[in-house]
């Protein structure tokens, strides 16, 4: 008979008897022939039953999910005390229409100056075309939109035709491209532009709708089942902008891993070394923006899927607190850990498209305290008093679980990078203790996982779920393995872990991780054809993300520097709930510091002065 845990109530934890604990995951690592057989012992009745059952033991999730008394009553969605007002910043107005917001939060940059950016190499590091940039280029007439979309065109045809394949878009359609091109041309010749985005170039993850292509969501069957009408909010946002689309950047299938992997049309590779993976599961999007062909990109984060990729890439990643967005239109439109947010190359960049998308949805109005809520808004960064702002944040650090990584290249750069912030802003460093880290990933991966499951059970019922690729079957198999118990039991620690964070921002403003506990990994070539799963390598990618999804805080993703093998590394800055505003503003500020170390990508294109 299993032993009864019965948990301490999380107000009578005495963190100053908590210990650290490494997280070892007890699983294989498998690719080709060996995992085919794996997946099909795995979904076979009886024996697959039992391995399962075994892993789950081997990594304490059953005595954790079924034989623990959890004091703390379930919380189903996050839910929030209030906050404090966040200094110097200037609010938006979520109802009003999104190239008024954009328009405001491009007031809050600081000063654009033309002449540094297109006088010859006025900087010696290398530096990504913004935004601002672009839309200088257009009004001065040095570049149109439709001079641009040829380049990208002929850039993602030669990805397309690249063997083996390693599509950047699974949905692309030039003509499409030309005409929204053209019709933005046209606005510029007529002085009417519709926002500082007009023009822009922007991909959209597979899983997010985009009329006229299907969202296949990087499956080969789901466009068959759901058809799209119409765009998602959050493009349809952009849109109104001015915004042009490229087409559907692709993905780890339904979004269920984390590197990138998509036997169905090719992965993607990462720019900076192609025989490494991007992260995921918004691969595409984080290789488009990294690879020079797109300003921005749209991605969605259940489990880190926005930030993964963006560390892994060099890029910005922001994910935003959940309801924050609207996620209407999206396959993941009816949980309670994703968002929809933005990958750029600069943080600005960044901050100029969440707040073209930005917007509670009307079920999360209803359903979110609205006493806890707090409006958006954006620093004001260009306020002489902008630095007193900064300098006023509170950082905390859990140095233990700091670091905690594969490789001490990744702690050593972000212990640099925050070392920088607080010589030159005078940022505070505060030590924290989070505990139960074991805890919060188990109730993210039930919770997660058992939503994944309800929404694609219909599909898999009527015979599409053995279309799936091995990685996503094998992750369907142990999603299947939870119990309404176990789903309950992970919403009781769900508000243990709440009450963790929210006191510890009682003293910080912000807490500090490097991003992931890996650099990109390399793809195995086995695993090419029909997948891998590496439990390990996940468990590295996603050690620090976990708690901006299962407490839908907001998190941004910041490169740092690089490893010894030239790898990307990045910066993540959780926030207090709604606090997007203080963590961009921090982030902005990283940015500038580490701006001389920036590498230009193995795989990079001009697209805006391309001859």
């Amino acid at each position: 008979m299993a032993k009864k845990r019965v948990m301490v109530a999380a107000k009578n934890i005495d963190l100053s008897a908590v210990e650290y604990e490494q997280e070892e995951i007890k699983a294989p690592h498998l690719t080709g022939l060996a995992f085919k057989l794996f997946v099909w012992i795995l979904e076979a009745p009886i024996i697959g039953s039992w391995i399962i059952s075994l892993l789950k033991k081997e990594n304490k999730m059953t005595q954790l999910l079924r034989n623990t008394v959890i004091p703390e009553a379930p919380m189903f969605k996050p839910e929030y005390p209030p906050q404090e007002p966040e200094p110097g910043v200037v609010a938006l107005d979520e109802d009003g229409k999104p190239e008024d917001r954009v328009e405001v939060a491009l007031k809050c940059l600081p000063q654009y100056d033309p002449a540094s950016c297109w006088n010859g190499d006025s900087t010696p590091s290398f530096r990504y075309w913004k935004i601002r940039d672009y839309a200088y280029a257009y009004r001065s007439k040095i570049a149109t939109p439709s001079v641009v979309a040829e380049h990208i065109i002929s850039v993602i045809e030669e990805f397309s035709n690249k063997k083996p394949p390693q599509p950047l878009l699974i949905s692309f359609n030039p003509e499409e491209v030309r005409n929204q091109a053209a019709a933005s041309t046209k606005r510029f010749e007529e002085g009417n532009p519709l926002s500082i985005l007009d023009g822009i170039f922007v991909a959209i993850k597979d899983d997010i709708d985009c009329f006229p292509h299907p969202s296949k969501g990087g499956t080969t069957w789901m466009h068959e089942v759901r058809t799209v009408k119409k765009d998602a909010v959050s493009v349809s946002r952009l849109r109104s902008c001015g915004v042009i689309f490229i087409g559907k950047a692709n993905m780890h299938e339904l979004g269920m891993g984390t590197t990138g992997n998509n036997s169905n049309y090719g992965t993607a590779r990462n720019p900076h070394a192609p025989e490494r993976y991007t992260g995921g599961s918004s691969s595409g999007p984080a290789a488009i923006v990294a690879s020079g062909l797109c300003s921005a990109a749209l991605g969605t984060d259940g489990g880190g899927s926005i930030r993964i990729p963006s560390s892994l890439c060099g890029v910005v990643g922001l994910k935003t607190t959940y309801g924050r967005t609207d996620i209407g239109g999206s396959l993941c439109d009816a949980g309670t850990v994703e968002i929809i947010g933005p990958i750029a190359s600069t943080v600005e960049d960044v901050m100029l498209v969440y707040s073209a998308i930005l917007g509670t949805s009307l079920a999360d109005r209803i359903s979110l305290n609205p006493v806890t809520f707090s409006p958006p808004s954006v620093p004001n960064l260009s306020l002489y008093d902008c630095l007193n702002s900064l300098g006023s944040l509170r950082l905390g650090k859990y140095t233990a679980w700091f670091n905690d990584v594969y490789s001490t290249d990744i702690s050593d750069k972000c212990e640099d990078a925050l070392n920088l912030l607080s010589k030159t802003h005078g940022c505070e460093m505060e030590e924290i203790v989070i505990p139960e880290l074991h805890e919060m990933s188990t109730a993210h991966l039930v919770s997660i996982g058992s939503e994944c499951l309800s929404s694609l059970n219909p599909y898999c019922e009527d015979g599409h779920g053995a279309r799936l690729s091995y990685d996503t079957r094998t992750s369907m198999a142990l999603f299947r393995s939870f119990s309404a118990s176990d789903y309950v039991a992970a919403q009781c620690l769900r508000r243990r872990i709440m009450y963790y964070h929210m006191e510890i921002f009682k003293k910080v403003d912000v807490i500090v991780t490097p991003t992931t506990g890996m650099t990109a990994p390399i793809i195995p070539s086995s695993a090419l054809k029909d997948g891998e799963t590496d439990m390990r390598v996940t468990g590295y990618l996603m050690r620090f993300v976990i708690a901006g999804n299962l407490l839908g805080l907001p998190a941004i993703s910041i490169p740092v520097g690089y490893d010894k093998q030239g790898l990307p590394i990045g910066l993540q800055l959780i926030g207090r709930p709604w606090g997007e505003a203080s963590i961009l503003r921090l982030a902005l500020a990283i940015e500038e510091l580490c701006a001389k170390s920036k590498k230009r990508p193995a795989s990079f294109f001009d697209v805006l002065k391309s001859n």
